[in-house]
């Protein structure tokens, strides 16, 4: 996973130029969180926006636990992004283009609409459907060009992603920590009787 990871770096960029030659230093990153840092469950999902459990989990888990206990704060969530492939790491570039503010809802689209984007024809035509998706967010075709082809920040999120990875065992998406715990991919209703039982604890 890491070594396909590391291959994306050298297609990374969708875009045409590649004449970068100034060295600077690695662009600051950072994972997207929502809900009240002070909830008593922190959650942190490791997903990749190429997965199809993780488009499942997020239509069939995700939009529940946000009603139930993201929104009422009584759960901290993180996204930490995995890059399987570059697409993957397009889609990622595209949902950070428009800040924190946009990141979860471009991030709701991209999983909603992943059959359709991930599955084009070609890696134009993925570009393509993810400007879209980017659009319909607010984001200028500009913006979304500058952020494709920020090689910079796409290796540093690369670097930050195998770093995240490897420290925490991560073998598949999608994985969650729950209060530091360890969990694969589950039902809601399980996802809620663990919820619970922390919720519970003195």
């Amino acid at each position: 996973m890491i070594a396909l990871a590391a291959a994306a770096t050298a297609a990374m960029t969708p875009a045409l130029a590649q004449e970068t030659t100034t060295e600077a230093a690695a662009p600051a990153v950072s994972d997207y969180s929502l809900g009240s840092p002070d909830a008593k469950v922190k959650i942190v999902e490791y997903a990749s926006f190429t997965c199809p459990h993780c488009a499942d989990f997020h239509d069939n888990v995700f939009t529940q636990l946000k009603k139930d206990y993201i929104d009422t704060g009584k759960v901290h969530f993180t996204l930490r992004e995995v890059y399987f492939d570059r697409y993957g790491l397009w889609a990622a570039l595209i949902a950070r283009c428009g800040g924190e503010m946009r990141y979860f809802g471009i991030q709701d689209m991209l999983f909603s609409k992943q059959k359709e984007w991930a599955a084009a024809e070609s890696p134009q035509a993925v570009v393509e459907q993810l400007k879209t998706i980017g659009r319909a967010a607010g984001l200028e075709d500009a913006a979304m060009e500058a952020c494709l082809n920020d090689k910079p920040h796409a290796e540093a999120l690369i670097k930050q992603f195998q770093t995240n990875f490897e420290a925490d065992g991560v073998q598949g998406t999608p994985t969650l920590f729950i209060n530091g715990s360890k969990h694969s991919n589950m039902t809601y209703a399980d996802l809620k009787a663990i919820i619970d039982a922390e919720l519970a604890k003195e």
